[in-house]
């Protein structure tokens, strides 16, 4: 079950690329097309989706709230596409999603800032000066998106298994270079557990999805993980109430065959006195 994540800086020429990479391998290309098509089938609407994909905190309480439940949603949609295999995820923060399932291969599309100026002022007919400001802003709104909920910086190599320059390959080549680059050893030798480990991302995400949408536990604190069923929690709550809901939403997630917690809970007051 290959899985190939792509990173792309917008008018690198990433999209020709993603598209070509599943019609020669016969695999499901998974963009923001893919997540429209099953949003509502997650109780996502088009809107809510267009507000939280890829897209960094509002840093608006309320709004950073929905927008939290709506990513976790959009995750779950790329996760499950990822467990079914032979998939190709373009963008969505898939390299770090998956960071943990050593079969991906993760890609990196890159080209000059005045090269991909040039590439999509025409492709899109725009002004030059106007297609520069379009990509600044999109290289802050996806490197914002990284930083916040993943803690990396989008342009540190580490990230990636393969960097493509597309002003000095070809797209022929570049599709040649990962179609070769997903048959390496290192990758095929993890892919047995592979389906395992993404089974049990799945399962976390829904536990994540089914407390925060509760709205009646705080969070911020609260580590979840998933091993063979498993789920664990630790950190913290505010109050017993909070920590009865986690447990009781948790044990009601089909797939939870046990639950082993180490919640403290921390009383919180709004405005803590001055000792």
């Amino acid at each position: 079950m290959a899985i190939i994540t792509i990173s792309r800086q917008m008018g690198s020429g990433s999209i020709p690329i993603a598209h070509e990479m599943a019609d020669k391998l016969g695999y499901t290309l998974v963009d923001g097309d893919a997540i429209m098509q099953v949003a509502a089938s997650y109780g996502l609407s088009a809107e809510s989706v267009e507000q939280a994909d890829e897209k960094p905190p509002h840093f608006v309480e309320q709004m950073d709230y929905q927008q939290e439940i709506d990513l976790h949603l959009i995750e779950l949609i790329v996760l499950e596409y990822a467990l079914k295999g032979n998939v190709i995820i373009y963008g969505r923060g898939g390299q770090d999603l998956l960071k943990d399932i050593k079969s991906v291969l993760r890609v990196r599309i890159i080209a000059p800032f005045e090269d991909r100026v040039e590439h999509w002022a025409e492709r899109e007919w725009l002004d030059p000066d106007r297609a520069r400001v379009l990509l600044r802003k999109s290289d802050q709104q996806r490197g914002g998106f990284i930083k916040y909920y993943f803690d990396r910086d989008w342009d540190d190599p580490m990230g990636y298994d393969l960097t493509i320059n597309t002003q000095r390959l070809s797209l022929d080549n570049a599709v040649k270079i990962i179609s070769e680059s997903i048959n390496d050893q290192n990758l095929v030798e993890c892919k047995a557990d592979c389906k395992k480990r993404l089974s049990d991302l799945v399962l976390r995400k829904k536990v994540e999805i089914a407390i925060l949408s509760s709205g009646e536990v705080d969070t911020y604190l609260l580590e979840i993980s998933a091993v063979n069923g498993v789920i664990s929690m630790t950190g913290q709550v505010h109050s017993s109430a909070e920590k009865r809901t986690a447990l009781k939403l948790a044990k009601g997630i089909d797939g939870v065959t046990e639950i082993n917690e180490d919640i403290n809970v921390v009383e919180f007051r709004a405005t803590p006195r001055e000792d």
